[in-house]
């Protein structure tokens, strides 16, 4: 398949040292030739980098000073010819320079086309394609580190293993209906056929164990933090992120809509919510702060909710524990540098199986076994970064439990006594599943969208 040359900014947009200006296909070499003022970009060797001056071919001015990268295929990410063109980095200059290879005959590229090419010319398969967004948007060196392997076909190699022995079976099943007097060729009972799917499904259970896990290393945590007005909650924010993003002042009702900011706790990235204090106010804008934060309240994965060592627990403190006492939740009893009032028994009541931490957020006390009791919630205190068992993409998710399910429907099918042409229908449905997730078996529509998700240049 031939496929026009395209070009893209690949730097972030904004003032910077350097810009890099990224062409892809076959005439890229000839397109940066035009406008470079420098070594004959078509006789120099392939992965080099060539210093000269962009001149533009209408006026014969210089545009810019630039060092070129040529790559010819197959060798590159998208085996095709690439030329990266370095410049300085102001918006003027690299928009200048994506404008002339436009004009002669590149197209600008889609979001992230240089991907999709890389994928379509069979350099790497959809699940390695979409580990490259997930490596750019990881937030933690864990999650990082998960995109990393992912990236390095680790998952793709252990969907190829599943595959094959998927559709060797189901070879198998027809060798036996299609040449009946082949004597020489083992009949697929269905006992072997059984401990086939067996064998598939406790490797798709087992990956699919972990897949919560990795599920939140990719996305994070969503964390509300919640408490009457003034107990503190703004200040645990400051305290997690180590910067004052929420003002702080003794005055109830002074976070009146709802922080987000993402704080890194050991590997974990946690979606950190400071969230109006939730209380009755005839403040309007107050007012619909707290609802804001009831929202945020039935959406986030975990609540960390503040009480106020200082004071009773108040009517509003026991509606809080109401709103949480379905989710997943760890109860901080702040302030504890000034005198105890809260009636802590109290508090181990409501609170039932929730982690229960004391800390003074003014004198940064307790914010390690906060940290712990986040990471044992979700990990049971360690992660493995290295283990394979760490999907955390939610496509592949879902594919991987309709793949269950279907091995569920041949096991029935088996145990029904039904014929094993039948049962193999269930079994290459589940080959098709798996296919999607390395993209063997995927519709072009959702090719598309998924690259549609890229950024622009990559």
């Amino acid at each position: 398949m031939e496929l026009d040359t395209i070009a893209a900014i690949s730097t972030p947009l904004g003032e910077g040292a350097i810009a890099i200006v990224r062409l892809s296909g076959d005439q890229a070499i000839s397109i940066a030739n035009k406008i470079f003022n420098g070594a004959d970009l078509t006789t120099v060797d392939s992965h080099t980098i060539n210093y000269g001056k962009i001149i533009d071919p209408d006026t014969e001015q210089m545009v810019e000073e630039v060092m070129v990268s040529i790559m010819r295929g197959p060798r590159t990410f998208t085996r095709e010819d690439v030329i990266e063109i370095n410049c300085h980095g102001g918006l003027a200059s690299v928009n200048r320079l994506l404008e002339l290879v436009l004009q002669l005959g590149a197209r600008l590229a889609e979001p992230g086309e240089f991907t999709k090419r890389a994928f379509l010319n069979g350099r790497i398969d959809l699940s390695q394609a979409e580990a490259v967004m997930d490596l750019i948007r990881a937030k933690t060196d864990k999650a990082m580190g998960v995109a990393l392997k992912q990236l390095d076909g680790k998952l793709s190699k252990f969907i190829h293993r599943l595959r094959a022995n998927l559709i060797e079976s189901v070879a198998h099943v027809e060798v036996n209906i299609d040449y009946p007097e082949y004597d020489d060729v083992e009949e697929m009972t269905q006992g072997i056929m059984l401990e086939k799917i067996e064998e598939v499904s406790q490797e798709i259970a087992r990956l699919l164990a972990m897949a919560k896990q990795g599920k939140i290393l990719r996305e994070g945590i969503s964390t509300a933090i919640i408490g009457r007005p003034n107990v503190g909650k703004s200040s645990l924010m400051n305290a997690l992120v180590h910067e004052n993003k929420a003002i702080v002042t003794d005055v109830p009702g002074t976070t009146r809509d709802v922080i987000e900011e993402y704080v890194n706790v050991r590997g974990v990235p946690l979606r950190l919510v400071d969230t109006a204090g939730i209380r009755d106010t005839d403040d309007i804008v107050e007012k619909i702060g707290v609802e804001r934060s009831r929202q945020v309240l039935k959406e986030a994965d975990l609540i960390l909710l503040v009480l106020n060592n200082n004071e009773p627990l108040s009517e509003q403190d026991l509606q809080l524990f109401d709103l949480v006492k379905d989710l997943e939740c760890i109860v901080l009893i702040n302030k504890t540098d000034l005198p105890n009032k809260v009636d802590k028994e109290q508090v181990e009541s409501l609170a039932k199986d929730f982690p229960i931490i004391t800390t003074s957020l003014i004198e940064e006390e307790g914010l390690d076994q906060l940290e712990e009791a986040i990471a044992k919630t979700f990990f049971t205190g360690n992660i493995e970064s290295d283990d394979l068992s760490y999907v955390s993409n939610v496509r592949h998710i879902q594919l991987l439990k309709q793949s269950l399910h279907s091995l569920a429907d041949a096991r029935g099918a088996i145990e029904a006594g039904m014929p094993m042409d039948l049962v193999q229908i269930d079994v290459t449905r589940t080959w098709q599943l798996l296919g999607e997730i390395i993209g063997d078996t995927v519709q072009d529509s959702l090719i598309d969208q998924l690259f549609s998700q890229f950024c622009l240049g990559k």
